[in-house]
């Protein structure tokens, strides 16, 4: 693993880590790096590769060492574990790094760099978590099938609804947390995998006191490889939702009752 320099301080992103995992994204990891590195050159990469079978892991390995400085990491896992554990692995390796902003980006190129200074400026600005949010004024989506877009608004709504927030983009996976918001939270206890975790996340920050804000960003469908989606992801997210959102209540009511 290449150890990029010691983050300075000043300006949010000579303090970022972007985390990227992958797996078989050989073929989108160089063009998004280069774009992310273009758009915010002092940003650090941690690409978080789970042992992907396409040789993902060796192509992440050459970025790192092609660059001149020494901003690319890579931490190769054992297997394919899910979506949230690699984020989790990621969140506690900028942590360790004493790292002040910590990103979550897609390898496959949904999730457009030119934005990301938008987000730290909202982080800069003392938001706990920027969202990079399809749903706001001046969001988008690019090449979905009707489909994914029932699919993507209906999971956002029925978090709305079952959770009492207003956030129009819950389920979103480009996200810049302030570490120590990260920090505070019992990584441990975070169980989620794919889908789920965004909105767990998310959820967790909101109950502690944390502000959350959403920016604006044009989501543009890969065009190469294939999505990770699946049944299971689906239907965690929506038991998970539906609990937490019944715990909520139940909190709720027992507040009633007692007063």
């Amino acid at each position: 693993m290449t150890d990029p320099s010691t983050p300075g301080s000043g300006a949010p992103s000579a303090r970022t880590l972007v985390i990227i995992p992958t797996y078989d994204e050989r073929d989108n990891l160089p063009t998004v790096v280069e774009r992310l590195l273009a758009a915010t050159p002092d940003v650090s990469v941690l690409i978080a590769d789970d042992n992907s079978p396409d040789g993902t892991g060796e192509v992440a390995d050459r970025l790192a060492a092609d660059d001149p400085r020494g901003r690319i990491s890579v931490l190769h896992r054992q297997g394919k574990q899910g979506l949230g554990a690699a984020y989790i692995a990621g969140f506690r390796w900028g942590l360790e790094r004493d790292y002040s902003v910590l990103v979550e980006m897609d390898a496959d190129g949904s999730h457009p760099p030119e934005r990301l200074p938008a987000m730290l400026a909202a982080v800069d600005e003392g938001a706990d978590l920027a969202i990079g949010s399809r749903y706001v004024p001046g969001g988008s989506v690019v090449n979905w099938p009707w489909q994914r877009h029932v699919i993507s608004r209906g999971g956002n709504v029925y978090s709305r609804i079952m959770l009492g927030v207003g956030i129009k983009d819950i389920t979103a996976g480009y996200r810049a947390y302030r570490a120590d918001a990260i920090a505070a939270l019992d990584l441990d206890s975070i169980e989620s995998k794919g889908y789920c975790f965004q909105i767990d996340m998310t959820w967790r920050l909101l109950n502690t006191g944390r502000t959350v804000v959403e920016v604006p960003i044009t989501f543009t469908e890969r065009t190469v490889g294939h999505s990770k989606m699946s049944e299971s992801i689906f239907r965690e997210a929506a038991v998970n939702v539906a609990r937490w959102g019944w715990e909520k209540r139940r909190r709720q009511l027992k507040g009633l009752i007692g007063r």
